[in-house]
């Protein structure tokens, strides 16, 4: 793999070891908690960014994977080893993709199924990126924001 997707790799490894940080020790209720109005779970966030991450990384190497966005949105009940094994999953399957890239790859053009619009190989990997490092970001605060709420008396 070259220094750049080593590079890309070891971004994407970052981030999603900070997921799996915020994820330790919170009891089964709290991952489906939603803090506010227009704000969504710790299992949905998991969720959409795993099926995000994979789509998009699937795209670049012209593999993409199938996904259902709207019911990532809807997703609930998932305990923490299912949501830490997502993120490993996903790891892996980034790892995996990311061997079969060559630089010359970035100014591929590809096909998204899902948008119906042809994307360069270098956008779908720069999005999934930005995207997973946004939501990774409010998985942070939805723990935060768990950790400071008060007991219900």
């Amino acid at each position: 793999m070259s220094i750049f997707y080593n590079d890309l790799m070891d971004r994407l490894s970052e981030l999603h070891a900070e997921i799996e940080k915020s994820l330790d020790g919170l009891p089964s209720d709290a991952l489906d908690w939603v803090p506010g109005p227009e704000m969504n779970s710790i299992t949905v966030l998991v969720t959409h960014l795993t099926g995000a991450e994979q789509y998009w990384i699937g795209v670049a190497v012209n593999e993409p994977h199938e996904r259902d966005r709207a019911v990532e949105f809807l997703t609930k009940g998932l305990g923490l080893e299912e949501l830490k094994a997502r993120v490993v999953s996903t790891e892996d399957f980034a790892r995996q993709a990311l061997t079969s890239l060559s630089i010359k790859d970035l100014e591929t053009l590809r096909h998204s199924p899902r948008k119906d619009k042809t994307f360069s190989v270098g956008w779908c990997l720069a999005h999934a990126l930005e995207h997973s490092a946004i939501h990774t970001g409010h998985i942070q605060l939805t723990r935060q924001l768990w950790d400071m709420r008060k007991p219900v008396s």
